[in-house]
């Protein structure tokens, strides 16, 4: 009979994902019997090494909320192009009224962000970056306005193969 180790097998099978619980909020139906309390939870999770995905779970309890947040934004995932510990270029990401600022920064500057877009930040391994919400702070359309100013970053490999010229000819 073979040995079997589960903690072993589970970790030659899937990559360890940063998990962080973003807002966590209760709602209430009225309903004939009284009030229905039930919880929805924005979760983002990350590789830490520029994968990164984001869900939204709802159940009458918080830890299954959270982990059906998890579950789908393991779903989500997408790759975002990072310059060393930062981004290649500043960038505005806007989704609905949540319009987020991100610029890149120095060696040793940190992440200096909100909550929202810190555990974006902190999820996908960007360790220097300034960023700052300028419209609105609902959790939700600032965590989408993030992923999508960071799903639009381009390197100037890529820019230099759409423009069908050389990298050297593109920095000048």
């Amino acid at each position: 009979m073979a040995y079997y180790n589960k903690d072993r097998a589970a970790e030659n099978t899937a990559p360890e994902f940063i998990e962080k619980v973003v807002y966590l909020n209760r709602v209430s139906k009225t309903v004939k019997g009284g009030r229905v309390m039930k919880f929805s939870a924005l979760v983002v999770v990350g590789d830490g090494k520029g994968t990164v995905g984001y869900g939204l779970g709802k159940a009458a309890e918080v830890s299954e909320a959270i982990l059906k947040g998890i579950a789908d934004a393991k779903k989500n995932m997408v790759k975002i192009t990072l310059s060393g510990t930062t981004i290649p270029h500043e960038v505005i990401g806007i989704y609905g009224a949540g319009t987020v600022l991100m610029k890149p920064a120095a060696v040793g500057t940190g992440v200096i962000a909100g909550g929202a877009v810190r555990a974006v930040m902190e999820a996908v391994g960007i360790t220097n970056i300034r960023t700052k919400c300028l419209r609105s702070n609902n959790p939700q359309n600032v965590v989408k306005a993030t992923m999508q100013g960071l799903m639009s970053l381009r390197d100037v490999n890529e820019i230099a193969r759409i423009r069908g010229k050389s990298p050297e000819e593109i920095t000048g």
